[in-house]
């Protein structure tokens, strides 16, 4: 974990990042400096990580993308100029994002994540694995959880987006505010004090455990204690698993350019994914499979901001983080935070 008292602030860091110690606190911002985040995936939403993470004056970032630069990139990649299509994307956008924060230490690593074995992530603090498959995240997630590593996952399709977290076990400090104690003694009626009371904030330390990936995915939704949640919760959950499926058998995220042929298929995977979690194809409706094509820079705007501030809020200590996924439902245009694989913890 990141240590905060091993680094200092120097005086043109501390005129740099002046706002955010005002907002934070100089421990929290020295637990930034310290820290080293790994980013996989440098697509709209990976941009959109990296940007929120190098502007908050993190110590190294290192992306990693195997990808080149295509033309469809140009609808959310804002890092890689787009004169170089067909080049690496990691290695396109470092020029961009090092001149976000010179202060910041960033290197690109042309490469896929399926390379990558424990000894390369446990270099890291954090790491934040977008555009993945399903098996990737969950081996990716197994071996953070082993090294106590800040785990984070995400992606975005179309108008619909969502982030997984897990943090292990995570302490953090709240601020709560409740009414000051009366001194011993205080004779003043009853009705008097309600009207004039005095409110006061405390620093709080809480605790908080997370599961993994896996387990998510292990809920039997077929059983009484969760057939009924299903019926109340967002259909966010399951469209993402239909997806998860869609790219296990096709090799790919639902395309624009084939989007017929690729709607049909999203149809049969949605009736074939939630038969077998026993939940009602009607949960995740026709009209949603049709919003999931592309990757919409507005969407990896929102899920990369939520995204970003959670991977702060956990390294500063700061707040109580999301537990376990974020979505951005877009029927409703809304988020959405769900706590998956924890017994009888409900929808927030």
């Amino acid at each position: 974990m990141v240590e905060q008292n091993k680094t200092q602030i120097t005086e043109d860091e501390a005129k740099l990042y002046d706002r955010q110690i005002r907002l934070w606190g100089l421990d929290a911002q020295k637990r930034l400096r310290s820290s080293r985040v790994c980013v996989l995936g440098m697509g709209g939403l990976g941009c959109e990580v990296v940007k929120n993470l190098v502007l908050s004056g993190i110590k190294e970032l290192r992306m990693v993308d195997g990808r080149q630069v295509t033309e469809q990139d140009a609808t959310s990649q804002f890092f890689a100029p787009r004169d170089e299509v067909g080049k690496n994307r990691a290695e396109s956008s470092l020029n961009r994002v090092q001149q976000l924060n010179p202060m910041v230490e960033v290197t690109a690593d042309p490469s896929n994540s399926e390379t990558k074995d424990a000894e390369f992530f446990q270099k890291y603090d954090v790491v934040v694995a977008t555009a993945c498959t399903q098996k990737e995240l969950v081996r990716i997630n197994s071996i953070c959880r082993a090294a106590k590593i800040l785990f984070y996952a995400g992606d975005v399709f179309g108008f619909f987006g969502f982030s997984f977290m897990d943090l292990v076990s995570h302490s953090f400090v709240e601020e709560v505010t409740a009414p000051v104690q009366s001194a011993e003694g205080d004779t003043e009626p009853p009705a008097k004090k309600q009207k004039t009371t005095e409110m006061e904030t405390k620093s709080v330390r809480k605790e908080m455990a997370f599961v993994s990936l896996a387990e998510t995915l292990k809920v039997d939704w077929s059983s009484e204690q969760y057939a009924k949640r299903v019926k109340r919760m967002d259909p966010s959950f399951f469209l993402l698993q239909v997806l998860f499926s869609f790219q296990s058998e096709f090799g790919h995220s639902p395309r624009a350019a084939s989007r017929q042929e690729d709607l049909a298929r999203l149809v049969q995977c949605r009736d074939s994914t939630l038969a077998k979690l026993s939940v009602p194809a009607s949960k995740v409706t026709d009209q949603m499979l049709g919003l999931l094509f592309a990757e919409l820079a507005p969407v990896a705007a929102i899920v990369g901001g939520v995204l970003g501030q959670e991977v702060i809020k956990a390294i500063s200590n700061k707040d109580a983080p999301h537990n376990n996924y974020f979505f951005y439902n877009p029927l409703e245009s809304c988020g959405v935070v769900e706590c998956i694989g924890y017994p009888d913890i409900r929808s927030q």
